[in-house]
């Protein structure tokens, strides 16, 4: 069964927005860290956004000042905002949560299906 539910994605021209979602299944607990990456096509996958459970968060320098993690606890959600979108952001977004097994209690990585994004005129 699907673990972490991503949606969101589309195509956009560039300046435009989006906002990403990834919601994670009752069967993961106490979630620890959750972040989101990124993969063109040709290129490897690239970190872009991490929020820890205190908060912290970190951007990859390309995406500074122009996208925003968030997370909503109640909800076991996390959230990118992408605002000023260039060609460049064109790539299949994933989300990736490090949390517990509600039925082995073991901490593991989970990854979402992934959603395209396209930026382009």
């Amino acid at each position: 069964q699907v673990q972490l539910v991503e949606s969101g994605g589309g195509l956009v021209q560039p300046g435009g927005s989006l906002r990403l979602s990834c919601a994670a299944s009752e069967s993961i607990f106490s979630v620890y860290e959750m972040a989101w990456y990124r993969q063109a096509p040709g290129k490897q996958r690239e970190r872009v956004a991490r929020i820890s459970s205190d908060d912290t968060t970190d951007y990859a320098d390309p995406v500074k000042g122009r996208f925003a993690i968030s997370r909503d606890n109640t909800k076991n959600t996390v959230y990118l905002q992408m605002n000023s979108l260039k060609p460049e952001d064109t790539a299949i977004y994933y989300c990736y949560v490090a949390g517990q097994s509600a039925l082995t209690i073991r901490l593991r990585d989970y990854w979402g299906q992934g959603t395209q994004v396209t930026v382009s005129s």
